[in-house]
């Protein structure tokens, strides 16, 4: 039998203050830390086959900016980049690293962190392939808690649709979808060395809010789960969660403690952060010595490229996003007519019609199947929406299957065909056409199945 073996490393790559912060498209910058960001690595390696996930704490990055990361670390390691999946978690209080067109700031510190980040990814699987060990794998699958996590597109009575309404607006009806509350816990215990918990649910990362750098709540996890485990190190690689997010519109008992409701009518602060990776931790902490141990007899990477169809605007609707671009940018949207949510709406839809004003019609698109033994993980990069996890978890042949958002870069929101009917912020705003979620499940699907008949 072949040795398996895994390997993990963590390295700071917390910005300087003063950084732009990514997630609004409404200006912050830096002012504190709550937390130090990192970047971490997982070298798994079975006889002359070796892959590595990563997590990066940062809102998102670009397929071209994957790339550089893929050439750093071949040029540090050896290592094809082709052999390396690179996802983010999608914290709303982490740094650009790539110049923004979402307001006007100056790109030079942007750049400069840009640089920075990419020697650290390069540095952070160096480090991992250097600490590979003996290694068992074992998974299973938790249940997430109540309170933690909430559908947050939601019907109104007037029959309009609302992403993230007001909370206890009484126009609310009902949401639109049903959570996945299933928790992927992998468990790599390795030979004298830390135990490794690789951890994947369907959550957007944007507790914190304000302008202090934090992780957001998988940093309250880890925290909590390495208090707990002695000689445990955690990783986090966000699920399908474009339409999920951690506000009860109806808050009763406790539910508002230590927390406050941000501009865009959500749930957030420090502690509302703690109280979801807290929660988390619990459910991870309850199913951890439960795992079902197998043996890793197959190990793989394939990425595969596909198109999708370009969202373009009609030409009736160009004038009024080019009203509204132009406002924005010039630090007026006080001048439009909408507020909170539904302001945030309406800017991010004309920016992106102005974006695809001449195209293109399509857009490649990355996918990326790994398998590790009877688990597998399906990297897809954007936000996609939970019945796109729901559909790839449907794959036949595996004991596991883990879909990771954002990885490979970003794309933008995947939502499902009924949510252009229905429309909402993720639908109006997403590049693509309708029917991409369902490409994106179809295509999916045919990659894992091939992966398992290699």
């Amino acid at each position: 039998m072949k040795d398996f073996q895994v390997g993990y490393a963590s390295v700071d790559i917390t910005p300087p203050l003063g950084s732009a912060i990514n997630g609004y498209y409404v200006p912050r910058y830096a002012k504190g830390i709550l937390d130090p960001l990192t970047a971490s690595a997982l070298a798994l390696t079975l006889g002359e086959q070796t892959v590595v996930l990563m997590s990066i704490d940062n809102c998102l990055f670009s397929r071209a900016f994957v790339h550089r990361c893929n050439k750093a670390i071949e040029k540090a390691t050896g290592l094809s980049g082709d052999r390396v999946m690179i996802t983010a978690t999608h914290t709303h209080t982490g740094p650009f690293c790539e110049p923004t067109t979402m307001f006007e700031t100056d790109d030079a510190p942007i750049l400069a962190y840009g640089e920075f980040l990419v020697s650290r990814v390069a540095d952070a699987v160096a480090l991992a392939l250097d600490d590979r060990h003996p290694a068992r794998m074992g998974y299973i699958v938790g249940t997430a808690p109540e309170r933690v996590a909430y559908i947050r597109r939601y019907k109104m009575k007037d029959g309009t649709t609302m992403t993230c309404p007001p909370v206890d607006d009484p126009n609310i009806d009902h949401p639109i979808g049903t959570l996945d509350q299933r928790v992927n816990v992998l468990r790599f215990d390795r030979e004298g060395a830390p135990t490794v918990i690789l951890m994947n649910y369907g959550l957007h990362a944007d507790c914190v809010n304000g302008e202090l750098l934090s992780p957001d709540w998988p940093c309250e996890m880890a925290k909590t789960l390495e208090k707990a485990l002695d000689g445990v190190k955690t990783m986090f690689i966000s699920g399908a969660a474009g339409d999920v997010g951690s506000t009860n519109v109806h808050p009763k008992d406790g539910d508002m403690n230590d927390t406050e409701i941000s501009f865009d009518n959500e749930m957030k602060s420090p502690g509302m952060a703690r109280f979801v990776g807290r929660a988390l931790a619990g459910t991870v902490l309850q199913v951890y010595d439960k795992v079902k141990y197998v043996p890793v007899e197959t190990l793989d990477i394939v990425k595969r490229e596909i198109a999708v169809a370009a969202n373009v605007p009609a030409p009736e609707d160009l004038p009024r996003a080019h009203e509204y671009k132009r406002l924005h940018d010039a630090g007026r949207d006080d001048l439009i007519p909408y507020t909170a949510m539904e302001l945030t709406t309406v800017v991010a839809e004309a920016l992106r019609m102005c974006r695809l004003e001449n195209g293109p019609e399509s857009f490649p698109m990355d996918l990326t199947g790994v398998v590790i033994g009877e688990v597998a993980l399906l990297g897809i990069p954007g936000e996609p929406f939970t019945d796109i996890g729901v559909g790839i978890k449907e794959t036949e042949g595996y004991g596991l299957i883990l879909p990771c958002a954002l990885a490979g870069g970003y794309e933008g929101y995947f939502p499902m065909q009924s949510a252009y009917d229905e429309g909402g912020y993720e639908a109006r705003t997403s590049v693509f056409r309708a029917g991409v979620a369902e490409t994106i499940v179809k295509e999916g699907c045919a990659l894992l199945t091939a992966m398992k008949d290699l």
